[in-house]
């Protein structure tokens, strides 16, 4: 059993969608970030960096923040969703433009565009650009692939877990999904999925999944 310490964001969702797919006995805890909650001892026990999400595997006793390490971990722990070989390491090398590059931009997207709009233009302008660059980016992997990783046409791995709950926010991004055909099919492609619609729903329902 997996005790998953987790709020409604694109990275708590990664996580989710993964235990989901894995078909994993879990529970999931809400930790209102909002209200705090991610600040408390009980949390800084197993997170120390005071970020959602975390897990504990409640067998093993082992702890894990990070979304990507948790990913990583539950991939190769339950060998799925992370292929062999050179494959292996193009799965890695995606999800690390997630973690480092797709997630960021596209965080800093919503504080300036959905939460702080007009307050600081030049930083909307700048904000714009790195999401058009990050969605660019995705559009050219995906063009004539099913998955962002794998060999072929790709298969689906940890990196469109970790993309996909930060495309289903499009709106918050002011992004239109019909711009970027090959990324809107494949956000629709994972969107069917009903792990990836359960997933989404963790720790509690907050709004449909959005459609374009």
């Amino acid at each position: 059993m997996i005790d998953l310490y987790t709020w409604t964001t694109p990275n708590g969702r990664k996580i989710s969608i993964m235990l989901e797919e894995l078909g994993e006995a879990y529970e999931a805890h809400a930790v209102d970030i909002g209200a705090g909650q991610q600040h408390s001892p009980e949390f800084l026990a197993i997170a120390p960096s005071a970020k959602i999400p975390a897990i504990r595997d409640r067998e093993s006793g082992l702890t894990l923040m990070e979304s990507g390490a948790i990913l990583m971990w539950l991939a190769e722990t339950r060998g799925r969703f992370l292929p062999h070989g050179e494959e292996r390491w193009k799965t890695i090398e995606w999800l690390c433009w997630q973690v480092g590059n797709l997630g960021p931009h596209l965080g800093q997207a919503h504080q300036v565009l959905k939460y702080n709009r007009g307050k600081a233009p030049w930083s909307e302008e700048k904000s714009r650009a790195q999401v058009a660059r990050a969605y660019a980016t995705l559009e050219t992997r995906l063009t004539d692939r099913d998955f962002i990783a794998g060999a072929g046409r790709g298969e689906y791995t940890i990196a469109d877990m970790a993309c996909w709950p930060w495309i289903s926010r499009y709106e918050w991004q002011e992004v239109k999904l019909s711009d970027y055909p090959a990324v809107r099919e494949w956000y629709l492609r994972l969107a069917a999925r009903p792990a990836v619609q359960a997933g989404y729903h963790k720790p509690h329902y907050v709004n449909d999944i959005p459609m374009p």
